[in-house]
């Protein structure tokens, strides 16, 4: 069954018209037509089965016969990255993240950063073909690029952690985040947080961890510290 992206949609609605982009997929890709059924997600948990009423490539009008509400997770993972000179890396995290499944990506502007600048759009639409794609319904909130020392400011030490690869001690994140609902996991660009970074962190409280033995990529530890949430939280 087709899923459509639908924002806009309310609970009580008895109608909806796809886009002019969805319509055109709907009708001339995938022949839909009257009597179809697609389904709507709205990104905020809600699940809307429909059924096509008129298969118009350009305004496809269904009509809503069921409406199911996805409570979210039990538990909230965000991730703090920085973004790569390569967008490209960065769309492939955003994709994989929301597979899996993350409440929250944040994009870090450090010392070390080769990209300065982000722009989200283009990450949104990603974001929001892989929610269709995997079948999800709550959207992750995606965050403007934001300097390393702003961000710290916004976080609640007790739930965020800093993957970094300075030496000194530090805890296997899937050890930490087992017992913590919420997480936030703070990813470096490749030349890694400075050590003058990673201190002013500590200094808020955020703990140390580390994701294996292998030094990862910036996109690869990103997805790992996700994934990881996940399993420890499951199992």
């Amino acid at each position: 069954m087709l899923t459509c992206f639908a924002p806009d949609l309310t609970p009580t609605a008895a109608t909806y018209q796809l886009s002019e982009e969805e319509s055109k997929h709907a009708v001339r890709v995938l022949r839909l037509g009257v009597g179809d059924e697609v389904a709507l997600v709205d990104g905020c948990g809600g699940l809307y089965t429909a059924a096509v009423v008129e298969a118009n490539p350009k305004r496809c009008q269904l009509r809503i016969t069921h409406y199911a509400h996805v409570p979210p997770r039990p538990w909230f993972t965000h991730v703090a990255v920085a973004p790569t000179k390569n967008l490209d890396r960065m769309e492939w995290l955003v994709e994989k993240a929301v597979e899996v499944g993350v409440e929250r990506i944040s994009f870090l502007r450090c010392a070390r950063s080769e990209r300065r600048e982000l722009k989200l759009e283009r990450l949104e639409k990603i974001a929001i073909s892989a929610l269709k794609q995997s079948g999800q319904t709550w959207l992750p909130q995606l965050d403007e690029l934001t300097d390393f020392a702003a961000f710290l400011k916004e976080v609640e030490p007790v739930t965020s952690f800093i993957a970094h690869l300075e030496e000194g001690e530090r805890t296997d994140l899937k050890q930490v985040a087992a017992l913590a609902p919420r997480c936030c996991v703070l990813i470096g660009p490749e030349g890694d947080f400075t050590p003058a970074e990673i201190e002013q962190a500590l200094q808020l409280g955020i703990r140390p961890v580390t994701l294996g033995a292998s030094r990862l990529r910036t996109e690869t530890a990103a997805l790992a510290a996700v994934f990881t949430a996940h399993i420890a939280r499951e199992s």
